[in-house]
């Protein structure tokens, strides 16, 4: 198992240096600007929102004990995703670009915790089984997806374009502010999330059994999801929705290490870093002269997988 941990580890690392490297040549006169300005940044903004959302889904699947259960799927990204959008609807005319983008965080973080906090009161309803935490949280993301289009029509077209692109995910950036931006927000998810590991592990067992242990469940609960909705709501906020990460990476990590909680969480966020990176790369170069949002590219690879899940958990039984 070590072998396989290493394995992993060497793997994600080597994909995260090589994303900025794939693409067009840059042996052109603005090649090193293009290198270090552009492909970069990128590639560290890609790391940063995939360790986010890896970590969350695994998080999410552990704590509404459904494998289905990410940022996505539960809502969790709709609801940043409304309350980011309409923050820059309606107070990008009359606030200051400095502070809009405070403020358009805070607004992603609430829409993302008030509908996680939604979806939790759901969940910790009697007699509600783990597809009606799913179908709960597809309602909240449709619902939080239609409001979002009425608000996009109460803006000009050109706000609504932007609107529409970044309601797609992108990870474009000039320099390095998006990545000192989002920085602490990361650090503060995935330092406290790693750090109810033990916790985490437990309540796969159940929450008696979770309790006998000596665990606060209410607590770690309440604490997963609330600097999931953080660490969600930033990435949101800065880059878009970018959906079905917290879904592939979990799953695939699974696959290949087992589902123990220990070597799982912190191996998720190492491979989310690297495949969102990898997944911009191909947006990048998959059409000649033109480039993909990195939404595009993970939607595309985690729709089939949700298919499949549900499929075969449907054949398993609740």
């Amino acid at each position: 198992m070590r072998g396989r941990v290493a394995a992993l580890v060497v793997f994600s690392v080597v994909i995260l240096v090589c994303a900025p490297w794939i693409g067009l040549s840059l042996n052109v006169e603005d090649g090193r600007f293009i290198f270090w300005e552009l492909r970069v940044p990128r590639a560290l903004m890609g790391a940063l929102v995939g360790v986010t959302m890896a970590l969350t889904g695994a998080v999410f699947q552990t704590v509404f004990t459904n494998p289905l259960a990410t940022p996505s799927t539960v809502g969790t990204t709709a609801g940043a995703a409304l309350g980011a959008l309409g923050a820059v609807v309606y107070l990008e005319g009359a606030v200051e670009g400095a502070t809009l983008m405070p403020l358009v965080a805070l607004a992603a973080f609430v829409g993302a915790l008030v509908t996680t906090l939604l979806i939790t009161l759901i969940a910790s309803l009697g007699r509600v089984s783990s597809n009606d935490v799913l179908l709960a949280g597809i309602a909240m993301t449709l619902a939080a997806g239609a409001v979002s289009t009425g608000l996009q029509f109460q803006a000009d077209m050109a706000a609504t374009f932007k609107a529409i692109r970044w309601s797609l995910g992108n990870l474009q950036q000039v320099g390095y502010q998006g990545v000192l931006v989002l920085l602490p927000f990361v650090t503060l998810t995935v330092v406290v999330i790693l750090g109810q590991t033990r916790a985490l592990a437990a309540l796969v067992s159940g929450e008696e059994v979770a309790h006998a242990q000596g665990v606060d469940v209410a607590r770690t609960r309440a604490l997963c999801l609330g600097v999931g909705a953080v660490g969600v709501g930033a990435c949101v906020a800065w880059c878009g929705p970018i959906s079905f990460v917290g879904l592939l990476v979990p799953h695939g990590v699974r696959l290949y290490v087992g589902a123990s909680r220990r070597l799982l969480l912190p191996l998720s966020a190492v491979c989310g870093g690297a495949f969102l990176p990898l997944c911009d790369s191909i947006a990048r170069v998959a059409l000649p002269g033109r480039e993909l949002p990195v939404g595009v590219i993970t939607a595309a690879l985690g729709a089939p997988l949700l298919i499949w899940l549900v499929y075969r958990q449907r054949h398993r039984g609740p």
